[in-house]
């Protein structure tokens, strides 16, 4: 594995030599050497030595995902420590058994035993059901998109240029390899929720327009979206397409985008997970700048230093986005940006990349101009200007807003 992170084009398979285990072993008991020194002269110097996954998030030149905080007390604030009894030392088996496990480091699929550890503290919040797993401490593996020719993987191709990129590398979940698994290909990413304790999260669908154009080009009007969009809202249909009772994909395709915030805020809220709270998936319907607001305003709480973390990784990455020579020769339809944060830390991410395309030589987009077909817009970075002003100007919930009435906030 190189040093970005970015594993070789030929897909992988995972069977483990006949060495592995002791081979495992060996560096486990490295590791918990190297653990012991560094107790020792901890010990003796008391000098606070960050740990390895801390300087991770923390080092910068790594590409430093998070920014980190800690809750500070004053002195006269600060309560009495109360009495706690002494934890066990960890036994040397027990530490191996936990080193063992993290220098797999992505060699084989994760053990039944390892996914139903992780099983409480990982789920999926949007997307295609089954599309997502975890695959081991810290990855998930993504399934291949269905309907994608056998030689062409848009997603890999896009996060391996973006993970060779260094202006993008940061803004993107982790990327190791493609890999083949029980008869179907997988991409092997970055677990984003890994690290995080019972956090707040929310999927933001980005752009005006979310289909391809090569998925509205055919001009043939077709009975079964009629029916489709009869379904979602009776007085959609115009007077001659009533009379028809066929529509375009095209026209089925931006009536969709309007029936949620799409088409005029340039994103859409696809779903939110509040502590302690099942997923909030039925948020279609949001699309009023009001409603928008109030469900931004939900997540956020009234955790000021996460609205300000929040804002400022998002401006870091429009100007990374804005930066890349990649986004200028590609369109970037149906990806979302994945935002976290907990007690400790807050993210975010550009995801999904199944849908990302080079648009045609000499062409150049802007992301934020209108999209007229041909030219290859789809209102990503408007969309951005958009979330940015949005959480900007969300106000903070008041006691009022604990009982709403509105859907998108409820439950």
């Amino acid at each position: 594995m190189s040093g970005a992170g970015v594993a070789s084009r030929a897909t992988e398979q995972v069977p483990l030599s006949a060495e592995f285990p002791v081979r495992l072993y060996m560096r486990a008991l490295r590791q918990y050497q190297k653990l012991l020194d560094l107790r020792r002269l901890t010990s003796k110097d008391k000098v606070a030595v960050p740990s390895k996954e801390e300087e991770r998030w923390r080092s910068k030149d790594e590409g430093a995902l998070f920014k980190r905080w800690r809750r500070t007390t004053s002195p006269a604030e600060a309560p009495a420590p109360a009495p706690t009894p002494a934890a066990p030392t960890p036994q040397p088996s027990e530490l191996l058994k936990f080193l063992a496990i993290n220098a797999l480091e992505l060699s084989a699929p994760a053990s039944d035993a390892l996914l139903k550890s992780r099983s409480s503290e990982w789920f999926q919040l949007a997307g295609h059901p089954g599309s997502l797993a975890p695959a081991g401490p810290g990855t998930v593996w993504k399934r291949r998109a269905a309907g994608d020719h056998p030689a062409h993987n848009p997603e890999r191709d896009a996060y391996e240029a973006l993970a060779a990129c260094p202006h993008m590398r940061a803004a993107i979940p982790r990327y190791y390899r493609e890999l083949e698994y029980g008869g179907e290909r997988f991409i092997e990413l970055q677990d984003l929720l890994h690290g995080f304790r019972d956090p707040h999260v929310m999927d933001v669908k980005m752009g005006t327009r979310t289909f391809l154009e090569d998925e509205v080009s055919n001009a043939r009007a077709r009975p079964d979206l009629y029916d489709k969009m009869v379904r979602l809202d009776p007085k959609a249909p115009t007077e001659s397409e009533h009379e028809a009772r066929a529509v375009t994909k095209l026209r089925y395709m931006q009536f969709r985008e309007q029936r949620s915030s799409s088409a005029e805020q340039g994103f859409r809220i696809e779903a939110v997970k509040l502590p302690g709270q099942p997923p909030l998936t039925d948020l279609q319907k949001v699309r009023e700048p009001q409603q928008i607001a109030s469900t931004v305003a939900r997540f956020l709480g009234n955790n000021e230093r996460a609205r300000r973390a929040i804002l400022a990784r998002l401006r870091e990455i429009r100007e990374l986005f804005e930066r890349s020579d990649f986004f200028k020769t590609h369109e970037i339809v149906g990806s979302s940006i994945f935002i976290i944060y907990d007690e400790e830390r807050v993210g975010a991410w550009l995801i999904d990349f199944a849908k990302t395309r080079s648009v045609p030589e000499g062409l150049q987009v802007d992301h934020r101009a209108q999209w007229e077909q041909g030219n290859h817009e789809e209102g990503f970075l408007y969309g951005l200007d958009r979330l940015i002003h949005t959480i900007e100007t969300a106000k903070p919930p008041t006691q009022c807003d604990e009982a709403p009435t509105e859907p998108d906030v409820s439950r």
